[in-house]
């Protein structure tokens, strides 16, 4: 019988008296109309997203790949905390090799609200899961009505239903009642395997730079253990010469170094020296394109889990920070 499979990571959506409480059946229980396919929820966890490490999040995404291993499931639903659902997903993406759609959304209101806006969430999520014009889309978002690719997808409200936007790309689609429609195809890389992801060793910080930074925090994460850094810069893709010479020893030391940016949306571009971007990419930062910290995170983090040598990472970081269509 075919069916959706929703794995319960818990969050908002599960969420009672300010923790995360309820099971996939009770989440399931709550939904406002029959679905209109068979479902076969399954609990992985549940934890309030904020929680989560990056080996949970590489558990979800060993669930999502067993769930695909049987024939009869169309898609999956992950409901799963607003907080780092960007970084889970975007994971999910980078190991994702299948035709058929993986869904993740959550909740703004808990489930003791009377007025949760979960249950419609998860019926709009298991209505994009199981529709033929989601297959070959990849990992996706869906979050009151509104369709997103998990590349390039973020937060963007602490509270507000329109929890999420994608600020270079927009939505690539809509649903509601049950009907789905998709206008864009997303640009995606080739999937990396997930057999060859392992995290032991792999330490991928974020670092902001600010009005008079200095080098303290770079040296804490390095000494701390470090094998990959995220610096979050101004603009796009700015810091100064005492980073920038940092920067210079780490990547040096084998230390691989993502250039991001604090700023909502628009690339990385290379434009000034003493300490901007052009010297800080001549010293070793990688640019990672429109990619903002947290999703830089876990794409270095993957890459860092998969081929370790800092050399291969850091050309991979850079072909896989310009998304382009999966050839």
């Amino acid at each position: 019988m075919r069916k959706v499979v929703v794995l319960s990571t818990g969050g908002t959506i599960a969420t009672r008296g300010g923790l995360a409480h309820d099971d996939a059946s009770a989440l399931l229980e709550r939904l406002p109309a029959d679905p209109g396919v068979a479902l076969d929820g399954k609990d992985v966890f549940c934890l309030g997203s904020y929680l989560l490490t990056p080996h949970d999040m590489r558990r979800v995404v060993h669930e999502v790949h067993a769930a695909l291993t049987d024939p009869d499931v169309l898609g999956v639903v992950v409901t799963h905390g607003t907080d780092s659902m960007e970084e889970t997903a975007f994971l999910a993406e980078l190991f994702h090799d299948d035709p058929r759609p993986v869904v993740f959304t959550g909740a703004q209101r808990p489930a003791d609200n009377p007025d949760s806006d979960g249950p419609r969430n998860l019926a709009d999520a298991i209505a994009v899961a199981a529709s033929t014009p989601a297959r070959d889309h990849g990992v996706l978002i869906t979050f009151d009505g509104r369709i997103f690719p998990a590349r390039g997808t973020r937060k963007a409200h602490t509270v507000a239903p329109a929890a999420f936007s994608a600020p270079d790309r927009g939505p690539i689609g809509h649903t509601r009642q049950g009907l789905v429609e998709l206008t864009a195809t997303p640009a995606r890389s080739t999937p990396l395997v997930l057999a060859d992801f392992a995290l032991d060793g792999v330490r991928v910080d974020v670092v902001p730079c600010y009005p008079g930074t200095d080098t303290v925090a770079l040296d804490a994460v390095t000494a701390a253990g470090s094998t990959g850094v995220v610096l979050e810069a101004t603009g796009a893709g700015n810091a100064n010469p005492a980073v920038r010479d940092a920067v210079a020893r780490l990547t040096a030391d084998g230390v691989v170094v993502a250039l991001s940016t604090r700023v909502h949306a628009g690339p990385i571009a290379e434009l000034y020296r003493n300490g901007g971007g052009i010297d800080l990419v001549e010293a070793g930062a990688v640019p990672v394109g429109d990619l903002r910290p947290s999703q830089a995170r876990v794409l270095l983090t993957a890459l860092l889990g998969c081929f370790r040598d800092p050399a291969r990472v850091a050309r991979e970081l850079r072909g896989r920070s310009t998304s382009t269509e999966r050839t």
